[in-house]
């Protein structure tokens, strides 16, 4: 019988990113703003991710993004990749963030089953735009 090596040429697929793991350790915009405009927070039941979303307008635009939260590495990587994205774009293109974009930006393997851990921050921000407009 041969003995396999599979030393150095053989490789297991990286369950998470780079640039997810980066933003899980080192998330970007992770606190709390004073007095913002949009406030919501989100629970996963199934993973027990908890996260709420900050934002403050100026001109109509994001001026700055917080968010706080006791969330999987999915959830917290997602929320701080969305905080990035958002900062700075206009309140109408806030809700046309698809899905499939943060999931990409992930730039991981997301299971069907973990999805919806990375799609928690986008349920905040659309509720939360949902409120902030329903009371203007």
């Amino acid at each position: 019988m041969k003995n396999f090596n599979l030393g150095h040429h053989w490789k297991m697929p990286a369950l998470y990113s780079d640039t997810l793991l980066d933003h899980f350790r080192h998330p970007r915009n992770y606190r709390s703003l004073d007095a913002p405009d949009i406030s919501n927070e989100q629970f996963n039941p199934l993973c027990g991710d908890r996260i709420r979303l900050e934002l403050k307008f100026e001109n109509a635009k994001v001026n700055e993004v917080g968010f706080k939260g006791d969330a999987c590495a999915i959830c917290t990587a997602a929320t701080s990749l969305l905080t990035e994205l958002i900062l700075g774009k206009e309140i109408e293109q806030l809700a046309n963030i698809p899905d499939e974009r943060l999931i990409a930006a992930l730039e991981s393997d997301i299971q069907p089953a973990r999805v919806q851990c990375a799609l928690l921050p986008l349920q905040a921000l659309r509720a939360g735009l949902k409120d902030y407009q329903s009371e203007l």
